[in-house]
């Protein structure tokens, strides 16, 4: 989806250069100032086919005058700036008809978002040719119709004593602007290739993946058998005591040793139930 309408800067930029239209006036001043004109007015207009343009300048010769032409044809770049515009204009805005009306049909399923991801990658990179033609284009246009070049057109101002110069010079300003429309539109279709990329599987293919990954690492750790490691004992002092049978009793009380395993006899001795006084005689 995108941020901006790009349709205005589009609209922008096409209206500034199709609908372009300029003049510059020179003069030439003959010695003879009966066959001078000091004010040659020459028009011009897109596509800026330049070697159609015509007019007619004073010979300073008995009153002949000639047909001049001025030089260049720079129609490519400027309609090819122009196209893209126009393109540019009616792809966005059926965009956004399908943004608006469309958007369960738009997100069905994958070929939409891929087709508008592409052609927006397609549109930012004629965006950029066609500015970059373009700002070279008029550049060229500027050099063709400087009155200090078309001068040097005219036969009468190669002649000694003839003094040609500027009247009036064309407006850029119109130009210029569209120049500097065609690289916004250029950074507006490039920001919001990001924005259409999310839209498509690959985006939302990768985000699902990348959680599922971890998941399986987790769930594969946590699967790992234990390591081999002794049984749990319990330690000693939570053992039960051992129980004493009589014949330790008296035995003790004499003040002799016992080693453990006439501990664990008289024990069992006392379990079986022998007779104490059988004991007491020993």
């Amino acid at each position: 989806m995108t941020v901006f309408p790009p349709q205005l800067f589009a609209i922008f930029a096409f209206a500034t250069c199709g609908g372009y239209s300029g003049q510059l006036r020179v003069s030439v001043d003959c010695m003879d100032k009966a066959e001078s004109n000091l004010s040659i007015g020459i028009n011009f207009a897109y596509p800026f086919r330049l070697h159609k343009v015509s007019f007619e300048a004073p010979m300073c010769e008995g009153r002949r005058r000639e047909r001049v032409h001025l030089v260049g044809d720079f129609s490519s770049s400027a309609e090819f700036f122009v196209t893209i515009a126009v393109f540019s204009f009616l792809y966005s805005l059926m965009a956004t008809v399908v943004y608006i009306f469309y958007q369960n049909k738009y997100r069905e399923n994958n070929r939409g978002p891929l087709v508008d991801f592409i052609v927006t990658v397609v549109f930012s990179f004629m965006w950029l040719v066609s500015s970059s033609a373009w700002a070279k284009g008029l550049s060229d246009v500027k050099v063709a119709t400087d009155p200090s070049e078309v001068v040097l057109l005219m036969s009468a101002c190669k002649v000694h004593g003839n003094k040609c110069g500027s009247v009036y010079s064309p407006i850029w300003s119109g130009l210029n602007t569209s120049v500097v429309f065609g690289y916004l539109n250029f950074v507006l279709w490039a920001g919001n290739i990001w924005f259409v990329f999310k839209e498509t599987g690959w985006h939302k293919g990768g985000a699902q993946r990348y959680p599922g990954s971890g998941s399986e690492k987790q769930s594969a750790s946590f699967n790992q058998p234990p390591y081999n490691q002794p049984p749990y004992t319990q330690p000693a002092f939570n053992q039960p005591p051992y129980t004493q049978s009589p014949y330790t009793q008296s035995f003790n009380q004499t003040g002799g040793y016992i080693t453990q395993g006439d501990l664990v006899q008289s024990s069992d001795y006392g379990q079986v139930g022998g007779p104490i006084s059988y004991a007491n005689q020993m």
